[in-house]
């Protein structure tokens, strides 16, 4: 099969496997860091079809998804063993699929990135700020029962992937503080670090509004 019927049936299998997922991690998820790879690429110039694999398979597993206490990147790898990719395709995709998580991320050491890497990684996170960012922190919240917000509690403080994995925010806009407040600073690429910037700032508007309104000001 040629390059162009892989990333088909990656279309097809990722939208098959994400369907359970919820709103945050479905398959418009993926969609949506393809997207945002493709803008960040055209400066990084890296190999788009390992990209558009892994930005498409990426969640394929997780174990959000899968319910699971750990993530199952198996059914990738059969994935595209089946459609005959070549070895360093192959190490390249599941490479990028099995570490470019920001749990992943947390207890990696001099972790070698390639383009690709970078440039997937960059263009989920994107996908984590800005106003998407909000509605799906927010949509992943309700699945979990966790309340809009508790003025009683404070933010985790996250520093390891087992931390990060066992961890329950004590609200929504908590999670602000744990995790989506940092990844502007964690972001690989020239681009999407201007990116960030601007989805950034709109998350700490909306958070001084949220808690202003929270507290019954103007």
């Amino acid at each position: 099969m040629n390059r162009r019927g892989i990333v088909r049936a990656s279309e097809k299998f990722a939208k098959k496997h994400l369907a359970k997922g919820d709103p945050g991690h479905d398959f418009w998820h993926a969609v949506r860091v393809r997207n945002n790879a493709e803008i960040i690429n055209k400066e990084e110039k890296g190999d788009w079809f390992v990209i558009q694999l892994a930005a498409l398979l990426h969640d394929v597993g997780d174990r959000k998804i899968m319910g699971t206490a750990e993530d199952d990147h198996s059914l990738t790898r059969k994935f595209l063993k089946k459609q005959k990719v070549t070895e360093d395709v192959f190490g390249a995709v599941m490479n990028i699929v099995e570490n470019m998580s920001f749990s992943q991320s947390l207890s990696q050491k001099n972790f070698k990135k390639s383009i690709e890497f970078k440039v997937v990684q960059d263009a989920d996170r994107l996908d984590s700020i800005g106003a998407i960012g909000i509605a799906r922190c927010f949509s992943y919240g309700a699945k979990r029962g966790r309340p809009l917000y508790n003025p009683e509690k404070i933010a985790n403080q996250i520093s390891t992937t087992k931390k990060y994995v066992k961890m329950m925010s004590p609200s929504s806009l908590h999670h602000f503080d744990e995790k989506l407040f940092f990844l502007k600073d964690l972001m690989n690429t020239r681009t999407a670090k201007k990116i960030a910037t601007k989805r950034h700032a709109y998350m700490k508007e909306y958070v001084i509004q949220f808690k202003k309104e929270w507290e019954g000001k103007k």
